[in-house]
Parts: C-alpha cells; sequence; structure tokens
C-alpha cells in the first residue's frame, strides 16, 4: 500500500538527504520570520515518501501545530480534480472536448462577445467560433474571474458575485448569470484564468446525472482512499482544520478565516469544482501519485493513460506558451516556458521558464499558496500545504523546485 509515511529512505530513491534537509531549513526561516504560520512538504518518489515534514502553527492564536493530517483550503487544486472527473465521462463516451459546451448547457446559446461599454450596457458582437468543452478544460473559454478585477467584464463578474456562485450560490444560479454576461475574446483566441472550471463541474452534473459531490467522492474520492477531502469539515474533523491568514504591512500575519467560524464547516449550496475542496497533504498525495502512475494507484484506476497523456500535453496553440496567449497575468504559475493542459500547466521549457524542472512535468496551485507537481520523467511528487493568500506574497513555490530538484542523485 502506497503510503504518506516515510518508509525508504531518501538515498535508496535517489535523493540526497542533506540537500532534502534544505527544505525543512528554508520553511522555517519563513515560519520564524513570521511571513508563514505553518507549512507541510511532501516529497515521494518511485511511488513512495521520501520526505514529509511539517514546520510551525496551523492555528497561530490557539497554538495548534501543523501535523501530517492538518486539513487546508486547497482552492485551485480542485481544478485538477474536477477536470479528472470530466475526463472519465469522455472516456465513457458521453461527452467529446471538441463539442460545443452549449450541448450540454443550453443557456450558452447565442454568447457573444464584449466589444465595449460596462454593465449592464455592453456593446458586444458574435464570437469568431463556440466554446467547446476543451476551451473550459484549457481556460480559452473567454470567461474570467471577477477577482482579477482588469476588465469591465470582471466588474460585472463581481458586481453579479459570479465567482461565489452568482446571488443564488448554486451552480445552476452560476449558470444563468453567465448566459447574461459576454465573454472577454472569442473561445481560442487566448488563455484566461477563469471560471471554466467551475463551469466543469456543472457539466460533471449534467452529463453524469449526479450532483458533482457525490460524483467525485464515488468515482475519485473513495477509490483512492481521499477520507478528508470534500466541499466542507465536517464537525468532528474541525479540531484538524488550519487557520487561513493573509499578510498586513503593520501587523504581520492578519486572520482572515478562523477555522472554528468558517464557512467550510457547513455544507455549501455552491460546489466549486474550481476552488471548493479542502483537502489535506496525504489524501493530495494519494491523488497525485495515480496520475504519476498514469492515472493508477493500488489497482484503483481514476483515468486511463492515453487520456492522461491527452490532458497534460499543451493546448494552447501553435505551441505557444502561457506567456505568448495569455490575455491576462494572473495564474497559479509563471508563464514563460509553461504551457497549458486540460487541468494542470505543464512544463515546455525549464530554460525558458527560468526554473528547475523536466519538459512534461505538470503541475497546480491553491489561492492560499498551497501547490503539486508531477514529473513523470523522474517518477516524482511534491505536495505543499500552507494557509497564506494570496499565493503571489512570496515566490516560494519555485524556490522549493530549486531545492526539491538539487536534491535527485540520479
Amino acid at each position: 500500500m502506497v503510503t504518506a509515511e516515510p518508509s525508504v529512505s531518501p538515498a535508496e530513491l535517489g535523493l540526497d538527504p542533506t540537500r532534502l534537509g534544505y527544505l525543512d531549513e528554508h520553511l522555517q526561516r519563513y515560519v520564524s520570520d513570521g511571513r508563514l504560520a505553518g507549512t507541510l512538504v511532501l516529497v515521494a518518489r518511485h511511488g513512495e515518501v521520501a520526505h514529509f515534514q511539517a514546520a510551525g502553527m496551523a492555528d497561530l492564536a490557539r497554538r495548534t501545530p501543523v501535523k501530517r493530517d492538518t486539513i487546508f483550503r486547497i482552492y485551485s487544486m480542485s481544478k485538477p480534480v474536477t477536470s479528472i472527473a470530466l475526463m472519465q465521462l469522455y472516456e465513457r463516451g458521453l461527452m467529446q472536448i471538441d463539442d460545443p459546451v452549449e450541448k450540454y448547457i443550453p443557456e450558452f446559446e447565442g454568447m457573444r462577445v464584449f466589444s465595449m461599454g460596462s454593465y449592464p450596457n455592453f456593446i458586444t458582437h458574435r464570437p469568431a467560433r463556440l466554446m467547446t468543452v476543451r476551451d473550459l478544460l484549457s481556460h480559452q473559454s473567454g470567461l474570467t474571474y471577477g477577482f482579477i478585477a482588469r476588465t469591465n467584464i470582471d466588474a460585472a463578474y463581481r458586481e453579479l458575485e459570479v465567482d461565489a456562485g452568482g446571488k443564488g450560490r448554486s451552480l445552476k444560479d452560476m449558470i444563468a448569470t453567465l448566459s447574461t454576461l459576454p465573454l472577454e475574446f472569442s473561445p481560442g483566441d487566448h488563455w484566461n484564468y477563469s471560471v471554466s472550471t467551475d463551469v466543469c463541474g456543472y457539466l460533471v452534473e449534467v452529463i453524469s446525472g449526479q450532483r458533482f459531490d457525490d460524483y467525485l467522492q464515488a468515482n475519485i474520492f473513495d477509490p483512492l482512499g481521499m477520507v478528508d477531502t470534500g466541499f466542507f469539515v465536517p464537525p468532528a474533523k474541525q479540531p484538524r482544520f488550519a487557520a487561513n491568514y493573509s499578510v498586513d504591512p503593520k501587523i504581520g500575519l492578519r486572520l482572515i478565516d478562523d477555522p472554528e467560524h468558517s464557512a467550510y464547516l457547513h455544507q455549501p449550496t455552491y460546489l466549486s469544482g474550481g476552488g471548493g475542496l479542502v483537502s489535506t497533504a496525504t489524501d493530495y498525495f494519494r491523488f497525485a501519485q495515480a496520475l504519476c502512475n498514469d492515472g493508477e494507484l493500488e489497482g484503483a484506476r481514476i483515468i486511463g493513460r492515453k487520456t492522461l497523456e491527452l490532458m497534460t500535453s499543451n493546448h494552447l496553440p501553435d505551441g505557444a506558451d502561457l506567456m505568448n496567449h495569455a490575455l491576462g497575468r494572473w495564474a497559479e504559475t509563471t508563464f514563460s516556458g509553461i504551457g497549458f493542459g486540460l487541468g494542470f500547466s505543464v512544463t515546455l521549457d525549464p530554460a525558458q521558464a527560468q526554473v528547475s524542472g523536466t519538459p512534461g512535468e505538470f503541475a497546480w496551485g491553491g489561492a492560499a499558496s498551497t501547490a503539486f507537481w508531477i514529473d513523470p520523467v523522474e517518477e516524482l511528487v511534491v505536495v505543499f500545504m500552507t494557509q497564506l493568500m494570496p499565493s503571489t506574497q512570496y515566490n516560494i513555490r519555485r524556490e522549493l523546485r530549486s531545492i526539491v530538484y538539487s536534491a535527485l542523485t540520479h
């Protein structure tokens, strides 16, 4: 059984234990300096955990330390899970990625593209082509996020609370609201981080006929033994739930979500496939290791090998990277040398990205600075958990990469 407990020495896995120790030194500096409350990092190679170390506090006020079973808000690390769920339906022949989205969501028929104006008085034009399922999975749909705060469409999203599911706080309400707004651009013309993966979650419901959370439980969480992953934290698990913080220039870390009074303690009406899940490092490792194993863990296959190859290929046109195809500059990744697949960033050129890595490595992160990456060539999985918003506050993800890759010996 694949466990999150180190059972093999790092040296046996081709990792220098001294250099892996740099991880703990580096993360402890973040904690000691008061930049992060606590951290948890897991490094696995060849399917075995080589390093799993906590530092600092999950809850500063209550002096609760980070432990291996601490529950974290993973925000956009929900996106790969949702993308796998939708592609499971592709594998059953229930949809194709080049299908128009309006085939499954009639409300999206006749969607138009922004030309000028502000809400509710937009001037629009027809898109060059229809939005497809692939556009949603690869963030080339023309949708956006309100929090990006770059355009008048973003402003309309904020006014109508689209990022939170619309004023009705449901997937159905979000779809209804989106259908009244123009797209930022014609589908396929650009890459733009957006609520596209929330729409993917709605597609899972429509195509499968199941509630989104029930579908994830039956088809991903239960098969992989992800016992602490879901859309809310049950009462019995609340003591393991971490606090969430931001940085205040005057006082340092500022509490923004108290784990004893969090909205995450209640079943939500809006099941956000783009950012709604909570999880543990152990659970997410099991998900990531399944993907590193071509879609299977301990006999439970959640996705086919060739489907995963399709998902982790670069789907930006003409092999472009995000620097050349993205409209905005907000994402859970850097842009140069990085492409995008169906739910993951994909490393194209480490030299262009200016960070250690391997072409074909795929990854993503969450708004509270969590991150993971999978290197199929090196058979390497890394999961990093902390709780600090926004994820752009520090360059910690790239720092972790430089340390982990420096530890590889063979």
